[in-house]
């Protein structure tokens, strides 16, 4: 019984996205690991950017110094 917990931040993920991450996981375990689709779980947890850190800053402000980089080009 694979579980498998995919997490995103919550930057507009579309409901047919994480269909498609769920359809393809499910396949994916079923292809090489021979699980049955009918007990795979697959968790899809959207974080807010204020909660997901990554090189010393959370993603809002990594995605503003982005977005003001690309600004000043």
């Amino acid at each position: 019984m694979p579980y498998v917990n995919i997490r995103v931040t919550n930057e507009g993920v579309s409901q047919a996205q994480k269909l498609e991450l769920i359809e393809g996981v499910t396949d994916l375990l079923q292809r090489v690991l021979n699980k049955n689709p009918a007990t795979t779980f697959v968790i899809i947890d959207e974080v807010e950017m204020d909660n997901w850190g990554v090189n010393r800053q959370n993603v809002t402000t990594l995605r503003q110094r982005e977005a003001a980089a690309r600004d000043a080009t």
